[in-house]
């Protein structure tokens, strides 16, 4: 089963950089080395993927990254939001909240170790 299918790119500070990288590659699949990650292999010829990466600032005293206290949140492309929630849980990852649907997809929240909230959005490519 795909994890995690895209985003832009994300830069971010953190205690032990070696053992974030092992959780974000074993929960959600993040593939990395020394440089981060890469989505999409610049040699191959037949890949012709078409993604949307949301910028959108928040209120400073919005609470959408609840019960994070970071200043900031990541959001991740996935597959099948349903089907990774019960895995990630099954993994002992902690959930956040209730899916939530709209009209452009699904909406899960999840926690990594160091108290950072993840939204997982399954788009709806029509």
């Amino acid at each position: 089963m795909k994890r995690v299918t895209g985003l832009g790119g994300v830069f971010f500070k953190t205690k032990d950089p070696k053992k974030i990288k092992e959780w974000y590659g074993k929960h959600l699949g993040v593939p990395t080395n020394e440089y981060g990650f890469q989505w999409i292999d610049p040699n191959d010829k037949d890949t012709k993927a078409l993604a949307i990466t949301a910028w959108n600032p928040f209120k400073d005293d919005s609470n959408y990254f609840a019960p994070s206290e970071k200043q900031f949140m990541f959001n991740y492309r996935v597959e099948n939001l349903v089907e990774l929630l019960k895995v990630l849980k099954e993994e002992g990852v902690q959930i956040v909240g209730e899916i939530q649907e709209y009209p452009y997809g699904k909406f899960g929240w999840i926690m990594d170790p160091e108290g950072n909230k993840i939204e997982l959005w399954e788009p709806k490519d029509d």
